[in-house]
C-alpha cells in the first residue's frame, strides 16, 4: 500500500491508497506544536496503525508546506517550527525502518495530477496553485522535478516583470512585500490574497475574491475592468513559466481555481505573450482538490 501524509500547519491527513492510487483510508490529526520528538512521533503512530489496519509494511511519503534540502536532508518549513531545520526524512526512515521520502506540497498536488489516468498520457505536466499563495510544481514523464537543492517549483517567488508593472501602471503599481523577504513577488499577486489585495489598491474597495467574482458576472464595471486586468496580469507571468517549460498541461488548483472564467479567458490571452511558434498548453482544472496532496506524496513511489 501506499502510505501519504499532507503536513500543514495546523493538521496532519494520513491517507492510503492502492497501486491504482484509489483511496483506501485517511485519518487526520492535529499538527503537534510542542516538541520534534512529538511531531515526529504523531507520524510514526499514523504509519503503524495503518500497517496494523492492512497488514503491511506501506511507502511512506510525506508532503511540507517548504522543501526539504536535496544536498543536505534538512527541511526548511518555516510555519512548522518544531520541525523545521530538522532531518526529517532521516529521523522518520529510522524510526519506520523504511525508506520515506518528502517533497513540497505544491510538488505533491501537481504529481498527484500528472498520475490522473487522463493526464498519464502527457510527457510534462505543471501544476499551478492559486490559493493562499501561489506556487507550482514541474512533472516530467511521472517525476517531480525538485532541482539542485529541492527548490525547484517555487515560482511564486519570481517577481514582477517589465510588461506586469507597466500594465499595472509605472506610478500607481502596488509593490507588496513577500514572507520570503523580497518585494513584488507572484506569490503576493497572483494567489486568492493577491487578487484581493490588488482589488483593494486599484479599485479602492476592500472585498474578498467570492464578493469580486459575483459582481464580475452581474457584469458590474469596476469587477469587469478588474478581472480583465488581472487575467492580463497573469497571461503575462505565466506565460514566462510556459516559455521555460514548454508544457503539455497545465493544471490549476487552490481558491481561485474554482473561477471558471479563468479557463475561457486565459488560452486567449497567453498568445500575446508566448513566441509564434509556441503552443498553449491545455488548461485544465485539479481533479483532486483537498486530497491533491497526499495523493501526490503516495505518489513518490511510483514510476513509468
Amino acid at each position: 500500500m501506499l502510505y501519504g501524509f499532507d503536513i500543514g500547519g495546523t493538521k496532519i491527513e494520513l491517507a492510503v491508497f492502492n497501486d491504482k492510487l484509489e483511496k483506501q483510508y485517511s485519518e487526520r490529526v492535529p499538527t503537534p506544536k510542542d516538541s520534534y520528538e512529538q511531531w515526529l512521533g504523531t507520524i510514526v503512530d499514523l504509519v503503524k496503525k495503518a500497517d496494523e489496519k492492512f497488514s503491511c509494511k506501506g511507502t511512506v511519503g510525506i508532503g511540507v508546506p517548504g522543501f526539504i534540502n536535496q544536498e543536505t536532508g534538512i527541511a526548511e518549513i518555516t510555519n512548522i517550527k518544531v520541525a523545521d531545520n530538522k532531518p526529517i526524512l532521516k529521523d522518520l526512515s529510522a524510526r519506520l525502518d523504511r525508506e520515506v521520502r518528502g517533497e513540497n506540497d505544491a510538488n505533491c498536488f501537481a504529481l498527484s495530477e500528472a498520475w490522473d489516468e487522463e493526464n498519464q498520457q502527457y510527457s510534462s505536466v505543471l501544476g499551478l496553485i492559486l490559493g493562499t499563495g501561489f506556487g507550482g510544481g514541474m512533472i516530467f514523464n511521472g517525476k517531480i522535478y525538485s532541482g539542485q537543492t529541492g527548490m525547484a517549483g517555487e515560482l511564486g517567488h519570481i517577481q514582477l516583470n517589465y510588461h506586469a508593472l507597466k500594465l499595472l501602471g509605472w506610478d500607481k503599481a502596488p509593490i507588496y512585500e513577500c514572507g520570503c523577504g523580497n518585494k513584488a513577488c507572484l506569490d503576493t499577486y497572483l494567489s486568492g490574497r493577491g487578487f484581493e489585495m490588488l482589488y483593494r489598491d486599484l479599485k479602492g474597495e476592500s472585498l474578498s475574491a467570492k464578493e469580486i467574482i459575483k459582481r464580475f458576472y452581474n457584469k458590474e464595471e469596476s469587477a469587469v475592468e478588474f478581472v480583465t486586468l488581472f487575467i492580463e496580469l497573469c497571461a503575462v507571468s505565466i506565460a514566462n513559466i510556459i516559455t521555460i517549460l514548454d508544457p503539455n498541461v497545465l493544471v490549476l488548483g487552490g481558491g481561485l481555481s474554482n473561477f471558471d472564467y479563468l479557463y475561457e479567458a486565459l488560452p486567449k490571452a497567453l498568445p500575446h505573450h508566448l513566441m509564434r511558434s509556441a503552443k498553449v498548453p491545455l488548461i485544465k482544472k485539479a481533479k483532486y482538490g483537498d486530497s491533491g496532496g497526499v495523493r501526490g506524496a503516495a505518489a513518490l513511489f511510483l514510476s513509468r
